[in-house]
């Protein structure tokens, strides 16, 4: 059984436990509540002692390697470019999309009250400081304490100008800070792996305890929010359709006939690079040639996600929104920088992993509470699955805009082939 299934199964039977014990023996409930609060607890920390030497260290590497790309060509640099304007652009989306669907379909009231009272140790992390305050802190002047209280965004700021700064020195200066970073990373997520390994027993205790206060309303807003963040993602995944079409000049039936296999695999594997090979050859039946998507897929497939900024911040919005945390538009474009650029750090990681490392920075930078994730990444599978089909397919849409903009450019789509 993967990880994923077995906390999934601890989620849901912790909730049913839960609700069973409020129904039938419901004088119990304060007993129970004592004894699995503090595991609950205990295990979230765990995973969030985790996060912040993660993201320093996904940050430098992932800053660093794509630097090391930008320079191995014309081609990868270009493709960088565009990747980094996708991201933004996914962030953004999800800024004006998450509160869109949560007032078109808003989290039933009752519910959302349960679950705040019912959630361990997710209190807001406080107001969002004046734009002057807020400016002036986004420097930090000692990185130990940013570090130690959880700013993120400081944290970042510091990250990229080391990295940036460590693509001046030495060659042999540069490969010790990056492998020292790498150890670093590796080591972190080996920690992680050991925490996630015992994630049934956190996610059942956190979600015997929601189960008990909150009810069955617990499962309705646990669906709500799937939907709401799967909808996000199929949103941000159609616009390769367009992309492709515009960008890359192709009959649209072509490119759907074309991203199809891909598709497919990514559906069933969850992952991008299991569907690099179909990928390849699906870039191949666009006319693609090899000299252009033997550089950008496996580029796209390291570094690039397109969906991750849109959902990764779909989720500290939902958050938000779920705790009441008030969202001005300089928090939200706040939010929009981080998630793209924790998204940078956090490619080619394991779903969970990538979760948590990549969505608790963005959640801290705009307010909201990050204890919700441990619940949250229980539930993860739905939304994975619609994460790694926009990204395979936003990497075909790049690869074929790429490919029409290169040296060798790809026959462009004429008569009826281009209104397909």
């Amino acid at each position: 059984m993967s990880q994923a299934t077995r906390i999934l199964l601890a989620l849901i039977v912790g909730l049913i436990a839960g609700i069973a014990l409020a129904a039938f023996a419901h004088g119990s409930v304060d007993g129970v509540v004592l004894v699995a609060q503090p595991i609950g607890t205990a295990w979230l920390n765990a995973l969030q002692m985790t996060i912040v030497p993660l993201v320093v260290a996904l940050l430098i590497t992932g800053v660093a390697a794509t630097a090391e790309a930008a320079q191995a060509g014309r081609l990868a640099g270009r493709a960088i470019a565009m990747y980094v304007v996708i991201l933004f652009l996914s962030a953004v989306s999800a800024a004006i999309l998450t509160p869109l669907f949560l007032e078109i379909v808003p989290l039933p009231v009752d519910s959302a009250a349960a679950l705040r009272a019912a959630m361990i140790g997710a209190e807001k992390i406080g107001p969002i400081p004046p734009l002057g305050e807020f400016i002036a802190a986004v420097i930090p002047s000692n990185v130990v304490k940013a570090a130690a209280e959880n700013a993120f965004l400081s944290l970042i700021i510091f990250s990229l100008i080391f990295a940036f700064a460590m693509s001046r020195v030495a060659a042999t200066s540069r490969t010790l800070l990056v492998a020292f970073f790498t150890a670093v990373r590796d080591t972190m997520l080996v920690v992680i792996d050991w925490i996630l390994w015992i994630g049934p027993v956190g996610v059942f205790a956190l979600a015997l305890v929601v189960g008990a206060k909150a009810g069955t309303g617990a499962f309705g807003a646990l669906i709500h929010y799937i939907l709401t963040i799967a909808a996000v993602g199929l949103t941000v995944s159609l616009c390769a359709y367009p992309l492709a079409v515009f960008g890359g000049r192709i009959g649209i039936s072509r490119y759907i006939k074309a991203a199809l296999p891909a598709q497919a695999v990514a559906v069933s594997t969850q992952s991008s690079l299991a569907s690099l090979p179909a990928m390849v050859e699906g870039a191949s039946e666009m006319g693609v040639p090899v000299t252009t998507s033997g550089v950008t897929l496996p580029l796209a497939v390291a570094i690039f996600r397109a969906t991750g900024p849109a959902m990764n911040f779909a989720v500290a919005i939902y958050i938000a929104i779920w705790f009441q945390v008030p969202l001005s538009p300089a928090t939200l474009a706040v939010g929009a920088i981080v998630a793209t650029l924790t998204s940078l750090g956090s490619v080619s990681l394991p779903g969970t992993v990538s979760y948590v490392s990549a969505i608790a920075p963005v959640a801290s930078a705009i307010g909201a509470p990050v204890a919700p994730l441990g619940l949250l990444v229980a539930v993860e599978t739905i939304p994975d699955i619609v994460r790694t089909l926009g990204n395979v397919m936003m990497d075909l849409a790049t690869t074929v805009t790429l490919a029409r903009r290169g040296p060798a450019s790809i026959p462009e789509a004429t008569g009826a082939e281009a209104i397909e």
